[in-house]
């Protein structure tokens, strides 16, 4: 199997930034991709946040496994982290959030009440790993409508809070962070879900990962796709698919490349179906 890894400098940059940023913030939202919430993780927020209220939101859960979903988010609440599934392309689950803000931060609300606080406005930072749609999610919750509310004293220079209505505020230097790679698989999944640039990756290798992963948890997606019966080695069932769509190269040799672009695709899109590549540990 390839080497899928990311060396990515400003890392350390980016965790040095957010640990200064955590002192000033309640809450940390944390986006993951639900078709891989563990791959699309960072260890190190359960470290940076671990005194802090914690909501972990599945985004394009529409194109994840339903079942599974409802396992992941079971996994996160013994945690004691809330999740919530979302799509924030179309907006699904996105009116949500604002309930589970002020469920997260029950506490910190009643204890500004115990001294006297009232409606101090939450703040909260967004966080996750690169194409995990956070910039989509973004935009889908603060909307056009989010004004800007300028440096607060004590507040480092050039840090903007965008105020999403009274009782939440937005840090909006939002934290960055990368995959940690201990474990190849995750260096996998987060190519299968095309985070990572394609140009260093063999789609080939991908597909065949893919097929394989698909063929065993989800019987009957790939034969329903292709119009073709699943074979006990991947590279035959490519092979098949290549020949049931039509790539093909001059003098009818297979295009197993165009195949295999067609399966990742395909997957990354949700033509194949409801797919889920990961569940939670102790399942």
């Amino acid at each position: 199997m390839a080497n899928y890894q990311w060396y990515p400098g400003h890392m350390t940059k980016a965790k040095r930034m957010m640990q200064e940023d955590i002192k000033l913030i309640d809450l940390v939202i944390e986006i993951v991709d639900a078709r891989v919430p563990l791959s699309s993780r960072n260890p190190d927020i359960d470290e940076l946040g671990k005194n802090k209220a914690r909501i972990v939101l599945l985004n394009k859960s529409d194109l994840a496994d339903t079942r599974k979903n409802k396992a992941w988010m079971e996994y996160f609440s013994k945690q004691g982290i809330h999740a919530l599934e979302i799509n924030s392309k179309n907006g699904t689950g996105v009116k949500a959030i604002q309930g589970l803000v002020q469920e997260a931060c029950k506490e910190k609300i009643e204890r500004d009440r115990k001294r006297g606080i009232l409606n101090r406005p939450v703040r909260a930072m967004v966080v996750g790993i690169p194409n995990v749609g956070k910039s989509t999610f973004i935009n889908a919750f603060a909307g056009k409508a989010c004004a800007k509310t300028g440096n607060k004293p004590g507040v480092t220079k050039g840090k903007q809070w965008i105020r999403l209505n009274k009782g939440l505020e937005l840090l909006d230097t939002p934290g960055i962070l990368w995959p940690k790679f201990e474990d190849q698989t995750v260096g996998l999944h987060l190519a299968m879900i095309g985070s990572m640039n394609d140009e260093i990756i063999h789609l080939d290798e991908l597909a065949y990962e893919l097929i394989k992963h698909i063929s065993g948890e989800y019987a009957g997606l790939l034969e329903k796709r292709y119009d073709i019966e699943v074979q006990e080695d991947p590279y035959d069932t490519i092979k098949a698919i290549c020949v049931s769509k039509k790539c093909l190269l001059k003098g009818e040799e297979l295009d197993i490349m165009k195949g295999s672009t067609m399966v990742v695709e395909d997957f990354r899109n949700g033509r194949i179906g409801k797919i889920s590549l990961e569940q939670p540990p102790e399942v």
